[in-house]
């Protein structure tokens, strides 16, 4: 199968299962898209409306179609000329429900010895040849454990009991001890935990997939999708947790025969996957950063950060997250550390030592050999902020950089949760200068713009021309459209130190900092519902970390931000605040979210669609992503494009949704029209505004910094020479004339012209 010209995410769940993707397929064909592409779709925990937690790679989870749902998608896909895309998950199992996951329970049940041990990362020797599950209220929620049948129960919690272990008649505590596990207090989780997890979520058990003979049982299903020719690509999650992620995509392309196989890896500025990947690129976080930082205006920046209280330089934001990865690797993930440490000599420090290189580094992990020089810079800076840990450092340094080490290789796999947990799920938090650039796969103090975008393209055609691009997914912490109204206010950071004057800082319970961030996004997400509001609010007060927590809530905190989310709803002077910001925003969100789309989809690599983007999509962070969409509205509206409609710039979204069903058809129509890569540059008063490239066969010129453009009035005698002759705006069906153009008639219906 060769690569799709383009994806569309659709998320399967209970609710919208596989034979309802298959439903959409003619829509999404009429739309353009090259492929479905669809969220996990294994038998996962009851309930999961995301499928990351799955609980039986075996089978296909039967509340999302089973077999039968996918045999239909995939015979409507292919007859549409569409490609099937699925999402897998090789890190990790669910485990919240012991007896859902057969493999975990017989773990359970048996101890190290059993057959399904070998599955699991656990190590048994550090707690006395049991694993360590931590459930309880508190340790002495023992006296809460009643033993029905042949299990432990705990609450709604149930656990196997061992043969001969409960024969005797003994109490439910005593029971407790003989068996194979331990259930500990939750909170001891942080610290003394003997199973790697995914990040900190102790429901999620990680596998060992290394194993050959695991590899080959948790992917008998995959395997049978790729035989059958039900599935045509693969998306991977979170390989930077595996072993050895290159050899284990090296095993996907022989039992995928070679598909398309893109990885969800986050990339630091400056840093490129390693090109003997068995992969055909990222996700596309890193194209997400480069696009969004192209309508960022960086002189309203030190103004915003002032007013925000946020990092106001490159060193402070580094700094700050370095501080955040140190927090996380001495709380959250410790046992993540306790278990990496007790694999190197028993020195003084050395555990410290740990703590301060996992903070220093800057990426999610090295491959060694390659990425070696990441390891030797975190040991440089680990070295200069804490000279009292030389001697431990200089032990260290040689074990972490010998690949073979076990310390090294577990090293790597711990890295990436730092700073996943450190950044996205903690500084990311803390930042709002604006709030936009604290996105997934981006760094708050990379600025980017029109050179570095270009500079990113042409390198990306050169090394990953096959790589997704995206501008929203599942993870991301805001959809595209809200960030392109929040980014606005680095071109007039007035409109948010008058909201946030009106506002105060009640949304971030006293915090300058966390009432910014909130209430930047709810400016992004206006109108939204009060139960949408308040859920975003809390959630990321807690993941900031500052005034409350998701391990140690303070009410009253909590409570302030729910009062004064209420007032945006209920009174008039704080909405009438809240909604002035809006409207001095939505147009050139608008403008900046129609030219965003535009980028992405001509840009070099396989655009992905978020479902339900092709229209305005103003989403906060998952859970909120992933509502239903209204497809029979898209249908709808296509139709009366299709039929020679040009629709305003306005709430509806159809000129959105115009862009991308045109460029996703052409790129499907004409490939050969998206081969190459070259700048344009425009020239007079209003040049600053202009991004344009050609692509050989199609030709982008759009506007940027709408409001900027707006204040000097307008586009005067801005032109731009187009390559090529004879074409047409695929948007408008309008003559382009040959030559030098004039900006303001190319782009007087809409911010942006597809030229082809």
């Amino acid at each position: 199968m060769t690569v799709p010209t383009s994806t569309y995410r659709l998320q399967i769940t209970a609710d919208f299962t596989l034979h309802d993707a298959a439903a959409t397929v003619p829509y999404l064909s009429a739309l353009g898209a090259g492929a479905v592409y669809l969220s996990p779709i294994l038998a996962a925990h009851a309930g999961s409306t995301h499928g990351y937690d799955v609980v039986d790679p075996t089978r296909i989870d039967p509340d999302r179609g089973g077999p039968e749902g996918l045999r239909a998608l995939s015979e409507a896909a292919h007859a549409h000329g569409l490609a099937v895309v699925v999402d897998i998950v090789p890190n990790h199992m669910g485990v919240e429900d012991a007896g859902e996951n057969r493999l975990w329970w017989q773990m359970l049940l048996h101890g190290e010895g059993s057959d399904a041990a070998r599955y699991f990362d656990v190590e048994w020797n550090a707690a006395d040849g049991r694993i360590r599950l931590p459930v309880l209220g508190d340790d002495d929620g023992q006296g809460d454990l009643r033993i029905e049948g042949d299990e432990l129960h705990y609450f709604d919690h149930r656990f196997p009991i061992a043969p001969g272990t409960a024969d005797d008649g003994a109490d439910a505590r005593t029971v407790h001890d003989r068996q194979h596990y331990e259930l500990v207090d939750w909170r001891r989780a942080d610290s003394e935990l003997n199973y790697r997890r995914f990040f900190a979520v102790t429901t999620l058990a990680a596998l060992r997939v290394e194993d050959e003979h695991v590899f080959a049982e948790t992917h008998v299903e995959v395997a049978r999708w790729f035989d059958e020719g039900l599935v045509d690509a693969l998306r991977v999650d979170h390989p930077d947790g595996l072993r050895d992620p290159v050899d284990y995509l090296e095993r996907l392309r022989t039992l995928t025969h070679g598909a398309p196989v893109w990885i969800e890896k986050i990339l630091e500025p400056g840093e490129r996957l390693p090109v003997t990947f068995a992969t055909a690129g990222t996700t596309g976080y890193d194209a997400l950063s480069a696009l969004d930082r192209v309508s960022i205006d960086p002189t309203g920046l030190g103004t915003l950060a002032e007013a925000t209280g946020s990092a106001a330089s490159a060193d402070e934001w580094h700094e700050q997250t370095r501080d955040s990865r140190r927090v996380v690797a001495s709380g959250i993930l410790r046992s993540e550390v306790n278990r990496l440490a007790r694999l190197l000599p028993d020195e003084p420090g050395m555990t410290e030592a740990l703590i301060e290189t996992l903070a220093s580094f800057g990426v999610y992990r090295s491959y060694l050999p390659i990425g070696a020089q990441y390891l030797r810079a975190a040991l440089e800076a680990a070295a200069t902020s804490r000279p009292d840990l030389t001697r431990a450092l200089g032990i260290l340094g040689p074990l972490l950089g010998d690949a073979e080490h076990p310390a090294a290789i577990r090293f790597q796999q711990t890295s990436g949760m730092v700073m996943a947990k450190g950044i996205e799920d903690a500084a990311f938090y803390r930042f709002a200068a604006p709030a936009s650039l604290a996105e997934v796969g981006a760094d708050p103090a990379d600025i980017g713009g029109v050179d570095a975008f270009h500079e990113a393209q042409r390198e990306r055609l050169a090394s990953w021309p096959d790589a997704m691009t995206t501008l929203s997914t599942h993870d991301t912490k805001r959809s595209e459209d809200v960030r392109a109204r929040i980014n606005a206010l680095s071109e007039s950071p007035e409109i948010w130190l008058d909201a946030a004057a009106s506002l105060g800082t009640e949304l971030g319970a006293g915090d300058v900092t966390l009432a910014a961030l909130i209430g930047q996004s709810l400016i992004g997400a206006w109108p939204l519902s009060r139960t949408r509001a308040q859920d975003y609010a809390l959630k990321a007060a807690r993941e900031g970390g500052v005034v409350t927590s998701w391990t140690d809530a303070d009410e009253a905190a909590e409570t302030r931000i729910r009062a004064a989310v209420d007032a945006l709803f209920d009174d008039d002077s704080a909405r009438a605040a809240l909604e002035t910001a809006v409207d001095s925003v939505v147009t050139a969100g608008r403008i900046t979210g129609l030219v965003a789309k535009a980028l992405q989809l001509a840009s070099p690599g396989v655009p992905d669609v978020y479902q339900g983007s092709e229209l305005w999509d103003l989403s906060l962070v998952d859970p909120d992503n992933r509502r239903p969409v209204d497809f029979a509205a898209r249908i709808d509206l296509l139709e009366r494009l299709d039929s020679g409609w040009l629709p305003d710039v306005s709430d509806d979204g159809a000129a959105k949704l115009l862009v991308v069903s045109r460029l996703l058809r052409l790129h499907r129509d004409r490939p050969e029209a998206f081969t190459g890569y070259e700048p344009l540059h425009a020239t007079g008063s209003a040049a600053d505004h202009v991004i344009a490239f050609s692509r050989g066969g199609v030709t982008i010129v759009a506007a940027r910094l709408p409001l900027g453009l707006a204040r000097q009035g307008g586009w005067g005698d801005t032109v731009i020479a187009l390559p090529g002759a004879g074409r047409a705006d695929i948007l408008t069906d309008e003559a382009v004339p040959d030559g030098e153009v004039l900006v303001a008639d190319l782009l007087a219906r809409y911010p942006v012209a597809v030229i082809a």
